[in-house]
């Protein structure tokens, strides 16, 4: 195509505009009057003009890239938080002209390391930090540094100002202690992680303090855990309470995989759910629904949530946000089979 503009220079010519103009026109610069810059959009789209991204970061000063760091947990690891969370994040940035791009970190290796690199490297206009401990440490060095990030979840004690979005645990789980009370069920069972998680610590309290403000002396709680990305251990946990000769009737995953653990193991042991068993859940993850007789659990809106996060991001990296932006989502309950009615006898 023998009119092609192959450099900013050759476009700003075919304009007879300056070249400053021409980059801050296709940039969205508000300076430049939006008439001249649909006349420099329409003028690079017919000559063919593909803007050049390291040319465009020396101008700008931007990557307009977003980092985000995702551990790798092994071959056998499945994560459907990750996969529905990465989907919302980059549909939240593409609608704002950002790209993802993805940080590993292998096993082993330090998270804050990679953290600190994607940072001092200049790859990344802002970050978002995933799955947030009750003292994080990431949040930390991002505070200190002054760096554009949102993350999705909350400090239990924090000391720091930062932006978050995270889904109200606390309510959800004081919510599923009450659908299995008015169901009859007055010994429960929650297998959990032991891991200090944030999101951990405000789900139990939620079920806890549920408990309490019942008054009700007959109902008893019964808890196992297990490092969070140990799943032999997760299963060793679940079996432990099924394997109970005072076995709860109704038990509680802290989330879905959780849950589904839970189902497995009661079906390998010859028990009904939900006639012998009730289980619930939390996150409503696509595989829940499928798994018999379908998980009773919470839709805690995460591909969703990140795309507020996502929001949230391009308006902490626009200094939109002259105080920290901070959003806690009221999670769905959803219904399915494997909770009743707690059974005469077990």
């Amino acid at each position: 195509m023998g009119n092609r503009a192959k450099t900013l220079k050759e476009l700003a010519e075919r304009l007879d505009v300056s070249i400053t103009t021409v980059s801050r026109a296709l940039a969205g610069h508000e300076q430049i009057a939006l008439k001249t810059r649909n006349r420099v959009a329409a003028a690079a789209r017919e000559l063919g003009y593909i803007p050049n991204r390291a040319a465009r970061q020396l101008v700008s000063g931007r990557s307009n890239f977003v980092g985000f760091l995702m551990p790798l947990r092994g071959p056998n690891f499945i994560d459907s938080y990750l996969g529905e969370f990465v989907t919302g994040l980059g549909e939240g940035l593409v609608s704002h002209g950002l790209d993802l791009f993805l940080a590993t970190v292998q096993q082993g290796q330090n998270e804050l390391d990679v953290l600190r690199h994607v940072v001092e490297s200049g790859r990344a206009d802002g970050i978002v930090v995933p799955r947030i401990a009750e003292d994080d440490p990431r949040l930390t060095y991002l505070a200190m540094h002054d760096f554009p990030a949102v993350s999705h979840g909350r400090l239990l004690n924090p000391t720091i100002s930062y932006n978050w979005l995270d889904s109200d645990g606390e309510a959800a789980f004081s919510e599923i202690f009450d659908l299995l009370y008015e169901h009859g069920h007055r010994h429960i069972g929650l297998v959990t992680i032991s891991d200090k998680m944030t999101f951990r610590h405000y789900r139990e309290a939620g079920l806890q303090n549920a408990i309490a403000r019942r008054g009700d002396r007959s109902v008893r709680l019964s808890i196992e855990s297990f490092p969070r990305f140990d799943r032999g251990a997760s299963v060793a946990a679940v079996n432990r309470m099924l394997a109970s000769p005072d076995r709860p009737t109704a038990m509680i995953g802290l989330f879905d995989e959780i849950a589904m653990t839970i189902l497995e193991e009661a079906a390998r042991a010859g028990l009904s759910v939900p006639r012998d068993l009730s289980v619930v859940g939390f996150d409503n993850i696509i595989a829940g629904a499928y798994a018999p007789p379908g998980l009773t659990t919470f839709d805690a809106n995460i591909r969703t949530s990140a795309r507020e996060i996502a929001n949230m991001l391009v308006d902490v990296i626009e200094g939109r946000a002259a105080t920290p932006i901070t959003r806690l989502v009221r999670p769905q309950l959803v219904l399915r089979a494997s909770h009743g009615p707690a059974p005469k006898e077990i």
